[in-house]
């Protein structure tokens, strides 16, 4: 049965947090704190999945932010209306704007970016570990036609392969076009000891989707007893994705 993996609900650090700051600094800050010791009590259990993508995101939307607020230094004086945090950008209008409101937001994400940076690298050091022991063979002839295709990938906590088919596609977001991996999560094989013969689930799925007839197909082992749909899974989408990259400029 084919089911995609949910992508879990973190109660992480939010833009939303930074809201408040312009009112009581004392707890903005506190609950900014208090949103990262989440992230960082996931982080000690090998969860990486959605917490660092997310505050990588969030670091960049401040980052946005604060070269906005630089530009009102140089606007002239009654030509800014607000933040609007959710286009991350200044909003200008007359009359004047409130100068301690706009150094307030200020002050708040300039002494945020530090510990965000921290639980940053927390995070990319689990990745990379994960990465780094996560390791990545094709099946068989790798075809000209790598779009699409399957992935093999371990659970050694749930003790089970799972097997999923990928496609990469072509997203547009606004001028910009980028590439994503899309993935679906086809079935499931029991791990006993031993991994089952990767040759063989290759023309299992050959004969039983024939819409691929020649897929390309990546197997990847590991001995990490870490979260699945949390880590394993997406540090094996994202070293999958490189490697497609690489190969597809290349052709």
């Amino acid at each position: 049965m084919e089911r995609s993996f949910a992508r879990g609900e973190g109660k992480g650090l939010r833009l939303e947090h930074f809201l408040s700051g312009v009112s009581d600094m004392e707890r903005a800050q506190y609950e900014i704190l208090a949103a990262l010791q989440e992230t960082h009590r996931e982080f000690s259990r090998n969860v990486i999945y959605p917490y660092l993508s997310d505050l990588i995101h969030l670091f960049e939307q401040l980052q946005h932010i604060l070269r906005g607020l630089e530009g009102i230094r140089n606007a002239a004086p009654g030509e800014v209306r607000q933040v609007d945090w959710e286009a991350c950008r200044v909003i200008y209008e007359r009359p004047a704007f409130d100068a301690d409101r706009i150094a307030a937001v200020e002050e708040l994400i300039r002494w945020a970016l530090p510990h965000i940076q921290e639980a940053i690298e927390e995070g990319r050091t689990i990745f990379e570990f994960v990465e780094e022991h996560l390791h990545m063979e094709p099946v068989g002839i790798v075809p000209s036609y790598q779009e699409e295709g399957y992935l093999i990938v371990p659970d050694q906590r749930g003790q089970m392969l799972h097997i999923l088919q990928y496609q990469l596609s072509v997203v547009s977001g606004g001028s910009e076009r980028y590439r994503t991996l899309r993935t679906v999560h086809l079935k499931q094989l029991p791990l006993r000891g031993v991994y089952p013969a990767p040759q063989r689930i290759k023309l299992d799925l050959i004969a039983e989707r024939r819409e691929l007839p020649n897929p390309a197909t990546y197997f990847f082992a590991t001995d990490l007893d870490f979260p699945f749909a949390q880590t394993v899974l997406p540090v094996a989408k994202r070293k999958l994705m490189r490697h497609l990259f690489l190969q597809i400029g290349r052709a």
